[in-house]
């Protein structure tokens, strides 16, 4: 029987900070590496490592002061790597779409699961009996696809190498998995990226799936460095799920 899967995002590496040789400045106490390495960027442009602002003189004064004006592509010098699993390969697609991330994604060509791993939209999953029909599907098409996959390694017998002979049989049988089949990656991208990817994905409008990723990233990284994502707000629509907007990301 289809193995159903949930969401599970964990942040595994993200950008450390050491204060350079020769310069006289130190980030404010209990600011992240993150945090820090956008405010030292932005200092570094100007030597304003003495603070003569007194309005931006904090670390969260001068994050919130960039990010006010547009100034966020000293964001671009913090990077956050995130391993995701449980989503399913229609939202992988669609995740794919977000190009100034670096992925690594899960070779159905290589790997190949012993059950039936996907991922219930939440619309079927309310309706008992629709839930019915689509974990009834998935086990079809997954007995059609081990049928496939038989018959393919049967046919390339005489290939030698047993590694490409299975790589060969999977990448013609996976042909039939559906869109639900679980899909794992890992990404990495800066601030900037990060920030563009919830403001596009976690809209109200947005597919349910990825907006839940968008949100679950952003209460990931807003953890690690509050004050770089501290303008989203996160609510709840009608039916139960999370949206985030942010008065400055379009």
């Amino acid at each position: 029987m289809a193995l159903e899967k949930e969401l599970d995002v964990q942040l595994i590496a993200a950008s450390r900070f050491a204060v350079p040789d020769g310069v006289d400045w130190v980030p404010d106490d209990g600011v992240s590496d993150a945090e820090a390495i956008v405010e030292f960027a932005g200092r570094a442009c100007y030597e304003t490592f003495d603070r003569p602002n007194p309005h931006t003189a904090t670390n969260s004064a001068y994050l919130h002061h960039i990010i006010d004006v547009g100034h966020d592509a000293l964001l671009e010098h913090a990077t956050a790597t995130i391993y995701i699993r449980g989503l399913s390969r229609a939202a992988g697609n669609e995740l794919l779409r977000h190009r100034n991330f670096s992925f690594s994604q899960l070779s159905q060509r290589f790997v190949h699961e012993d059950e039936s791993e996907v991922v219930v939209p939440s619309l079927i999953a309310q309706d008992e009996e629709l839930h019915r029909m689509f974990v009834r599907a998935a086990d079809e098409t997954r007995f059609i696809y081990d049928e496939l996959l038989k018959t393919l390694e049967e046919n390339l017998a005489g290939e030698p190498n047993s590694l490409l002979r299975r790589k060969k049989a999977r990448q013609a049988a996976r042909a039939i998995l559906p869109n639900a089949t679980e899909t794992r990656f890992v990404v990495t991208g800066n601030y900037r990226a990060w920030r563009q990817f919830i403001a596009a994905r976690a809209s109200e409008h947005a597919d349910g799936e990825i907006r839940m990723l968008a949100v679950t990233c952003l209460e990931i990284l807003r953890e690690h460095a509050p004050t770089l994502f501290d303008d989203f707000m996160i609510s709840e629509l009608t039916d139960g799920t999370k949206m985030a907007t942010s008065p400055y990301v379009s």
